[in-house]
Order: structure tokens, then C-alpha cells, then sequence
């Protein structure tokens, strides 16, 4: 690496450079130097590494768990031994410089709070500071992110918008999307347009300020329950609803014991020619998040044996599914169609029917009416304990 600005060499010694000892904060390689150490170190102390996620560490004697998740230099750690957690403590602050915050409150610009009734998180703080930021403390609250029916495009002769602005305020609203699967479409729409946004794109980032003003303090209630192991996924598509290239758009939530824990809204990446080619696409996208959730669940000790719940309202696709006979209509999601018939058939997945208005995930892959909005939001579990009562 080069001399640092600012550094005085003789005449003689302006040709050298430095040679790198260790990483430090800034360099490319730092971020892997510094989890191959901090990982190395839960290995000598007991703790196994996650297959399912490398950011999480288990430890599991006596019939009890300690787990610790960590994000760059910030870690979270669970468990039911309190002796084994004291002795982790302990030896992390020899091996590190840290700092214990006693129990979790603030995590990442996540606030958790906890009742009799579960945890609920939120990022309050996070979307106010927001709206003051940007000057939309006072501006009118809408009920909904994104206007009912918008089908935004880039227009020929569009009149343009302030494109650093518009990308400014995508990427904070973008990280409100940790616990706010309400904006989960919105955002995925007003960010497809990044590169060349114009006036109705910018509109519909006001929007979406405008409903965090009616909605500040929505998040995620986790409530206790008894069935840990019961997964179930909700898929649809919005086949060829994208007005540029006639792309679909997939949605998917995922629910553990009943409770939200994963959510998805993406434009596919090819034309699908059928709306059963969509939904194989879609329903494929939410199983593996579904799989993945359950072998997330075995390493913390929750062996399931009951088969994941995957509702799709499309009829077609699921009929198609349990068939195995050749269409025409699937020939070009032949791979996707036996990756779910072979789940099917090995009992991991059933497809139970589902009506097209119980369908949650119509919020992931279109603009729907307050009164769709609002109604689904209550199932999923989102609410405001800031509200007034």
C-alpha cells in the first residue's frame, strides 16, 4: 500500500511503500479478516458454526441453547442457561474490546419492546427522523404507500426529477423495509427506476413519506405460541404487470408458529407467457425461503415434522403441481414443476386450497385499496402500539 497523505520521508525513502501487517477498518479485506478471527474464536470456545446461516453461533449441552448472531462488530445473544451466557461474556471480553447493553432494546436502528402479549419491533425513531429530515413532518398522511391501479413507467419525453435526491431517499426508505412489509411493494417499484427517475417516480416516493405519517410506529408483533414448528407460506404473482417489459411480479410471506418472519416482493427476470408459468416461479421463490426457514429451525432444536402449508390461489398451477403429465404451458418451467411435484411427493409440502381474497400476498405484487390494505396488515400481525387508544 502507498505512503498516507500527509506522511514525512526523506528524499530517499519516497520510492518505498508500506508493508501490511494486519487489517484495518476501510480495507477491502477487513470485513473477512475480521469474521474468520471472530468465528475461529466461538470455535475454540464450543460454539458451531450455522449451515443454514454463517452469522449465527449455537452452543447446546444439557439440554439447553445458547445461540449468538452477530452483524459486523454488533452481536445478539439468546438463550436458556444463564451461566453458559455469563461464561461467553466473559471470555468475549478477553478475546475483544466490548461492550454489554445489558437486555436488547435498540438493535441496528430496530427497536424491540416487549408485553405479556410477545416482542413487537419496530423502527419509530428510524422513520421519524425521516420525515424531519426531509421536510414531511407536517405533510398530509395517505392510507396507503402507493396509489390503487399506479402502473409507473419511464415515459418517452418524461420530464426528469433530481436523480441524487430521488436515490438518497430510496436507500433511507429502503432499510425501513427490515420490519415494514407494508412498503415491501412500493419500495420494490420506486426502486426499479434508480438510473432515470422522473416526476411521477418522485411522487411515489412522497407517498410513501406520506404514509409513514399515518403510519409511524407499525411493526412486527411476534406473539407467543405454543407451535414453533408449523411453517407456512403465502405466493402469488402479478403475471405481466410491469408496463415496461411485461415482467410479473412474485410476493411471498413466510409464517413461524404464526408469526411474520420473512417477506419478499421481486420483479421476476424473464416474460412469463402464462399466468401458471408465473406462479411456478413465485411458488418455487417462497418454498425454498420455506426450506431454508426449516433447516433454521432444526439447528435450534425444532425437528419438524409437519409438512410446510404453501397457499397459492392459482389453480391452474396447483393442479398442474400434483400432476405429473406433460403441458404444454409448463415446458418452460419444467425444473421448477418437479422441484415442487418431488416435495410433494416426499410429504415436506401440501397445497391446501386458498381463496383469492384470503390471499395476503395480493399486498407484495400490486396496488390495492385501503380497505384490501388495511384488512391484510391485521393478519399479518403489523399494528402500532404507539397508537392512542
Amino acid at each position: 500500500m502507498d505512503l498516507p497523505p500527509g506522511c514525512m520521508v526523506s528524499e530517499k525513502q519516497c520510492q518505498k511503500v508500506c508493508k501490511l501487517k494486519k487489517s484495518l477498518y476501510g480495507l477491502k479485506q477487513s470485513p473477512r479478516a475480521w469474521f474468520g478471527r471472530f468465528t475461529k474464536s466461538m470455535r475454540v470456545f464450543g460454539y458451531r458454526q450455522s449451515n443454514s446461516d454463517h452469522t449465527l453461533f449455537l452452543k447446546k449441552q444439557h439440554g439447553k441453547i445458547t445461540t449468538l448472531i452477530v452483524y459486523v462488530d454488533d452481536m445478539v445473544v439468546t438463550e436458556n442457561d444463564p451461566e453458559e451466557r455469563k461464561a461467553l461474556q466473559n471470555y468475549l471480553s478477553r478475546e475483544f474490546e466490548m461492550k454489554d447493553l445489558g437486555p436488547l432494546k435498540y438493535f441496528l436502528g430496530i427497536e424491540v419492546s416487549r408485553s405479556s402479549e410477545g416482542i413487537f419491533l419496530s423502527q419509530r425513531k428510524y422513520a421519524l427522523d425521516l420525515l424531519q429530515e426531509t421536510g414531511m413532518s407536517g405533510c398530509q398522511p395517505v392510507n396507503t404507500p402507493i396509489e390503487e391501479g399506479l402502473k409507473l413507467c419511464v415515459e418517452p419525453n418524461q420530464v426528469s426529477t433530481d436523480k441524487g435526491r430521488y436515490q438518497r431517499l430510496v436507500g433511507r426508505l429502503m432499510y425501513l423495509a427490515h420490519t415494514r412489509p407494508d412498503l415491501a411493494y412500493a419500495l420494490s417499484v420506486v426502486s426499479q427506476y434508480m438510473h432515470n427517475p422522473g416526476e411521477q417516480h418522485m411522487n411515489a416516493v412522497m407517498r410513501i413519506l406520506r404514509y409513514l405519517k399515518n403510519a409511524l410506529g407499525k411493526g412486527i408483533l411476534f406473539a407467543k405460541n405454543v407451535d414453533h414448528q408449523s411453517i407456512e407460506v403465502y405466493t402469488d404473482t402479478d403475471w405481466a404487470g410491469a408496463v415496461n417489459d411485461r415482467r410479473s411480479t412474485s410476493g411471498y410471506f413466510t409464517f413461524v408458529g404464526g408469526n411474520l418472519v420473512t417477506w419478499k416482493s421481486k420483479k421476476q427476470n424473464v416474460v412469463a407467457r402464462s399466468s401458471a408459468e408465473a406462479e411456478f416461479r413465485g411458488m418455487t421463490l417462497g418454498l425454498c425461503e420455506a426450506l431454508w426457514l426449516r433447516l433454521l429451525l432444526q439447528d435450534l432444536g425444532y425437528l419438524s415434522r409437519q409438512p410446510i402449508r404453501l397457499f397459492c390461489d392459482n389453480k391452474a398451477a396447483c393442479d398442474i403441481a400434483h400432476n405429473p403429465v406433460q403441458h404444454d404451458r409448463t415446458k418452460h418451467v419444467e425444473v421448477d414443476r418437479f422441484f415442487i411435484k418431488e416435495k410433494l411427493d416426499d410429504k415436506i409440502v401440501e397445497l391446501p386450497k386458498i381463496r383469492s381474497e384470503d390471499q395476503l400476498t395480493d399486498i407484495l405484487t400490486k396496488a390495492v385499496s385501503s380497505q384490501v390494505f388495511s384488512k391484510f396488515l391485521d393478519k399479518l400481525g403489523m399494528c402500532d402500539i404507539y397508537a392512542p387508544t
